[in-house]
């Protein structure tokens, strides 16, 4: 199988401390270090609060998962998290099958995933 599409990575700030990352494209081992740098890359800058917009994934191997539980425990260990939002279908079944969606929450839309994050001195 062939895989021709480029990730494409968008970022917006809907809140202090929060990132939403919306990944177009296709998460594999060429593509999982720019996802990774990205993601990491927003931590470090006050965003510990992360949601990955999954809804334009075309395609997501083991290296995009080895870099959602990479993203998600630098996220932690900075006091922050990670929620996907919109995964597709093919996605949040490879989650279910290696037990990584029980590693960080998987939610139908951003929006629903931006009122699950836990601000600093707020509540869950």
């Amino acid at each position: 199988m062939t895989h021709s599409q480029t990730l494409e990575l968008t970022v917006r700030h809907p809140a202090e401390g929060v990132a939403v990352l919306t990944v177009a494209g296709e998460i594999d081992v060429d593509s999982a270090p720019a996802l990774r740098s990205k993601a990491l890359q927003l931590i470090r800058e006050g965003r510990p609060h992360l949601v990955l917009d999954l809804a334009p994934v075309e395609f997501c191997d083991s290296s995009g998962l080895n870099t959602m539980i990479g993203i998600l425990r630098y996220a932690k260990d900075r006091h922050g998290s990670l929620c996907l939002a919109a995964a597709p279908s093919h996605v949040t079944r490879l989650l279910d099958i290696t037990g990584v969606g029980v590693l960080m929450p998987v939610v139908p839309t951003t929006a629903e995933a931006l009122t699950r994050i836990v601000m600093p001195g707020g509540t869950p």
